[in-house]
């Protein structure tokens, strides 16, 4: 009798890991249904985000300039072809937006922001090897602002104002700052580390 209930016990023992490992599958499946699931839920949620985040990214592909008040500070720009007719430097939020309008080796105040009379210059008044970099001098923090550098080159020496419509090649984000150690967060680096957390989650 207890041959046969041994025999019994081991014909059964096979059906009951089956059964075990069945489940144990299912609970695995299940679970990565469930994640693969909250991922999609999360990625829809963040698409919009990362939409947003994309142009802010390329944004900081320009330059960042932090200094203190009563600093003098040199925005850097240089074009790529040293025939150059006319220099404009703007500050798009203000009205009127001139910072500094150059043209005939000479500056030209006509339209330029009251804020700027005599605080603005170029680093090289000839142009050097296209050198058209502006020094702002005693700088407060009405100065912090999105600052474009334009060029005119070559054509008729009649440059006007309006002329120079493109694009700007220099962009500079100035930053002016009372902090006693001097030290800030440039908006790429916060860009830079959100976008990083967004990425952790997504793989995740």
């Amino acid at each position: 009798m207890s041959h046969v209930s041994s025999a019994h016990s081991d014909k059964t023992s096979p059906t009951n890991h089956f059964s075990a490992s069945s489940l144990q599958t299912q609970d695995s499946t299940s679970n990565r249904q469930k994640l693969q699931q909250q991922i999609k839920i999360l990625s829809a949620l963040m698409a919009p985000f990362l939409l947003l985040l994309f142009p802010l990214c390329a944004a900081a592909s320009d330059q960042h300039v932090t200094v203190h008040p009563g600093d003098n500070v040199t925005l850097r720009c240089e074009a790529a072809d040293v025939s150059i007719r006319a220099v404009e430097w703007t500050r798009p939020d203000l009205e009127p937006q001139y910072i500094l309008f150059y043209r005939h080796k000479h500056s030209d105040p006509t339209h330029q922001h009251p804020s700027f009379t005599g605080r603005v210059e170029l680093v090289h008044r000839e142009l050097k090897d296209g050198d058209v970099s502006l020094t702002l001098k005693n700088v407060t923090s009405r100065d912090s602002g999105r600052y474009e550098c334009r060029v005119k080159s070559g054509g008729s020496r009649r440059t006007k104002r309006a002329i120079i419509k493109t694009d700007p090649i220099t962009v500079i984000y100035l930053e002016v700052t009372d902090l006693k150690d001097g030290h800030s967060t440039p908006l790429h680096v916060g860009l830079a580390a959100v976008f990083g957390v967004v990425a952790v989650l997504l793989l995740l």
